[in-house]
């Protein structure tokens, strides 16, 4: 097939868990004997990385014949510039493509799983088999995407941060964050281990067990809770978000009333620190790509300008 000239194709990568051993002992008998000495099969991290290499080799070989092509690991993601008309490619767990997603604006995405007997791949549809036809198809503009609603928290010092399924906000170690809380009209100054925004992508993550927590508390105490309110999920496309205010403590001086809700273009969540230290903005769960949220800074929590483009 004639290379295209005009789009260029990026491949993102991960280390894989043995990836991350030797690079953590020096040399691959270093890591192989930690990893025995502790009673765990270090064949399956061969055998994880083995597969994970094979299937990045073969999409390589496959892109470069079909337009200009790039490669970089995951890491780079935050300082890397991307060209307006790139496609990109995912290759590896759900993580990977939230990782990736919330630093694109406008480009493609598309999620390979490169090991399907492993990872279960809700946002990884294809597999490096079905690029050789599927990727001619996306070049040409062929092929659907699905739009996905982002988070972005807005800083008063003039920085923010977007997310794809969940921001966090809170303290960066186990103690209480402070802060003032207003959303719909309210305000409230609370003390809590935290909020977390998501979006109806992330709202079957880590808000679906906030959710299921509270349910089966709720439970235990007596108190009547239909089945339905476990099922955090709403759609990828919502004009909306939810929020969730995790372990919240009653005091003279901190409340407990504006606890979970929606987020609106027109009603944003805001957030005022009274944190003098350790306040932090994360998305993600990637806890090392954050902003500082310490007292004074202003947060406004609301729906990103873009979106989401993933490719069907």
């Amino acid at each position: 097939m004639q290379l295209s000239d005009d789009r260029k194709i990026v491949l993102v990568m991960r280390p894989t868990r043995l990836d991350e051993l030797v690079a953590r002992f020096n040399t691959l008998q270093q890591a192989q004997f930690y990893v025995e000495h502790l009673g765990s099969d270090f064949g399956d991290y061969l055998a994880e990385h083995r597969i994970y290499h094979a299937a990045a080799a073969r999409v390589e070989t496959d892109l470069r014949a079909l337009a200009r092509f790039q490669r970089i690991e995951r890491g780079f993601l935050p300082n890397f510039v991307f060209g307006a008309d790139d496609v990109v490619v995912a290759l590896g767990q759900d993580g990977m493509v939230a990782n990736t997603l919330k630093y694109l604006d406008g480009q493609h995405l598309l999620g390979v799983n490169p090991d399907p007997a492993r990872w279960d791949g809700v946002l990884l549809p294809f597999r490096p088999e079905d690029l050789p036809k599927l990727m001619p198809e996306e070049l040409a503009g062929r092929r659907p995407v699905r739009r996905v609603t982002m988070a972005q928290a807005s800083l008063n010092t003039g920085v923010s941060i977007h997310a794809v399924n969940d921001l966090f906000i809170g303290p960066r170690s186990h103690v209480s964050a402070r802060y003032t809380l207003r959303a719909g009209g309210r305000e409230e100054r609370q003390s809590s281990s935290g909020i977390i925004v998501s979006t109806g992508l992330g709202s079957t993550g880590w808000m679906k067990s906030l959710y299921a927590g509270w349910v089966a508390a709720a439970s235990t105490f007596g108190a009547q809770v239909p089945p339905s309110a476990i099922d955090a999920s709403f759609p990828w496309d919502a004009a909306f978000l939810n929020y969730f205010v995790r372990e919240p403590f009653p005091s003279r001086t901190t409340g407990t009333s504006l606890i979970a809700g929606h987020i609106s273009h027109a009603e944003p969540l805001t957030i005022v620190s009274e944190m003098a230290e350790n306040g932090i903005i994360f998305s993600d769960g990637i806890e090392g790509d954050f902003l500082e949220f310490n007292a004074g800074t202003r947060a406004t929590i609301g729906i990103a300008k873009r979106q989401g483009l993933l490719v069907n």
